[in-house]
C-alpha cells in the first residue's frame, strides 16, 4: 500500500472525527510554497542552528505528479479548490466493495478511520526530475519486481480476487486449483510495507505494518496516523523520533562527530545516518541499509543525502535526494515542507502502541492453522482459495494518486 498512498494520506482520525470523511483543517492555515531562508537563524544555545520541535506536512501531496498535470510543477489556487471540492465528495460518500465479500472484509478499515487534508501546493513531492516523475527502473529492478509480483500472483491463483479480474489480482489468471508454489520461499525477502502474501505460514508472510514495522527511511508520509517527527538537539547530537502510522514508532539517532560510516559488513534497517552542518543546513548521509529493508524496491544499495533547513519560526525544509544505481537510471529528490506543531497541546505523549503485531498477528496464524486442520479433516474450504486482500476504494480513487 505505500506505493498506491504515496505520502498523501497522513492521518488517522480521532473519534470525534468518525463519520466525518471531509476535508480537514490545517491546524496552521499556511500553503507550502517554497520558503525562503530567515535573515537570522534560529540558534541553540550552544550555537548550532535549531531545528527541535514536532514537525509535520499538513497538506495532501502525490509523490508522483498525476499524468494529468504533465510539466505543471505547482496548481493554481483554483485546481487545489477544485481538488478540495473532489475529495471531500469523494471521500464524504464512502464507497466500498460488495457489503460482506472477503475484499470488503479484508479492506477493515473506509473513510470513517481518515483524515484526508487540504491539497497541497506542489504537484508532486519529486522535483528532480523535472517532470515530476521517479526515474525508470534498471532492468534489473524490473527482473526482481517482476519476480516478486509473479510470486504474489501465483498464490492468489486461485482465489475470489483473480476469479473476478479484481485489480489486486491485474496481470494475473484464475486457476482453481492452489498453486505448487505455496510451499517455496518468496524470490527475495518479502519486505511490503502493507502487501501481504495469501499465507501465513509464518509472521514474514504479512506486511510490515503486520509485524508492528515500518520500511524506515525516507517517510514521506502515511495512510494511518499520519508522519510526526521530533527533532531533540544536544551538543554533538541530534536524535529525531518517527511517530506514524498505527504505532509504529521509531527512534533514529544522527552521528554528528564526523566518523566515517561503519563498516559496510554492518547494516541497519534504518541505515546508518552521519551528519554534519552546511550553514543553517543539517546534512545527513545514509547508507549501510539492510537487504530486508524495502523503499520502492531499493534495499540495501540505498543511499540519501538530506538536507534539514529551518526556515522560519514554525516551518522547516526537507529534501533528500535518493540513489540506486541498481534499482533507478538516476538520482532522484524530494521536497517537503514541514510545519511546526503546538508543544503544549502535545506535552502528554503516549508511546506508540502497535497492538496488530502483539495480537492481531499471532491470531492470524493460529487462524490459519485452525483453517488447514479443519480442511484436512473435510470441515472447511482449502484455505489457500480465500483472499486476505482489500483496501479502502474511495482512497484508491483519489485525483490525487
Amino acid at each position: 500500500m505505500r506505493e498506491r498512498f504515496s505520502g498523501s494520506m497522513v492521518a488517522v482520525a480521532v473519534a470525534a472525527a468518525v463519520g466525518s470523511a471531509a476535508i480537514s483543517v490545517p491546524v496552521t492555515p499556511a500553503s507550502p510554497q517554497a520558503p525562503t531562508a530567515p535573515s537570522a537563524a534560529l540558534k541553540t544555545p550552544w550555537g548550532e542552528p535549531d531545528l527541535q520541535g514536532i514537525w509535520t506536512d499538513e497538506f495532501d501531496t502525490p509523490l508522483q505528479r498525476p499524468a494529468k498535470y504533465a510539466n505543471q510543477e505547482f496548481f493554481t489556487e483554483a485546481q487545489r479548490e477544485e481538488l478540495d471540492q473532489q475529495r471531500g465528495a469523494l471521500f464524504g460518500s464512502d464507497p466500498r466493495q460488495e457489503r460482506g465479500s472477503a475484499v470488503d472484509v479484508g479492506g477493515a478499515y473506509n473513510t470513517s478511520f481518515l483524515t484526508i487534508k487540504h491539497a497541497g501546493a506542489r504537484t508532486s513531492l519529486v522535483v528532480d526530475p523535472p517532470n515530476g516523475r521517479i526515474p525508470p527502473l534498471t532492468p534489473q529492478a524490473q527482473q526482481a519486481a517482476a519476480a516478486d509480483r509473479e510470486f504474489r500472483l501465483a498464490l492468489l491463483q486461485s482465489t475470489q480476487a483473480c476469479k473476478t479480474r479484481a485489480p489486486v489480482c491485474a496481470g494475473g489468471t484464475y486457476d482453481p486449483t492452489p498453486s505448487p508454489r505455496f510451499a517455496e520461499l518468496p524470490p527475495r525477502y518479502h519486505a511490503g510495507n502493507f502487501v501481504r502474501l495469501n499465507r501465513s505460514d509464518g509472521p514474514e508472510d504479512d506486511g510490515l505494518a503486520d509485524r508492528c514495522l515500518h520500511s524506515g527511511l525516507p517517510d514521506f508520509g502515511s495512510l494511518f496516523g499520519g508522519s510526526f517527527r521530533r527533532i531533540v538537539q544536544t551538543p554533538g547530537g541530534i536524535a529525531m523520533f518517527y511517530d506514524m502510522n498505527q504505532g509504529q514508532g521509531w527512534q533514529r539517532n544522527i552521528v554528528m562527530n564526523a566518523s566515517p560510516h561503519l563498516p559496510a559488513g554492518i547494516r541497519q534497517w534504518f541505515g546508518d545516518s552521519r551528519g554534519h552542518w552546511e550553514g543553517n543546513t543539517l546534512v545527513v548521509d545514509v547508507t549501510n541499509f539492510s537487504p530486508k529493508t524495502d523503499f520502492q524496491g531499493s534495499r540495501e544499495n540505498l543511499h540519501l543525502v538530506e538536507r534539514w533547513t529551518r526556515t522560519g519560526p514554525k516551518t522547516l525544509q526537507y529534501e533528500v535526494t535518493i540513489e540506486d544505481p541498481t534499482v533507478w537510471t538516476r538520482p532522484w529528490t524530494v521536497k517537503q515542507e514541514f510545519t511546526r506543531q503546538s508543544e503544549a497541546e502535545n506535552r502528554i505523549y503516549y508511546e506508540p502502541r502497535c497492538i496488530e503485531g502483539n495480537y492481531g498477528l499471532p491470531g492470524l496464524l493460529h487462524g490459519r492453522r485452525m483453517e488447514e486442520r479443519a480442511f484436512a479433516e473435510g470441515r472447511g474450504p482449502d484455505p489457500r482459495t480465500g483472499d486476505n486482500v482489500g483496501g479502502v476504494q474511495s482512497v484508491q480513487q483519489d485525483p490525487l494518486q
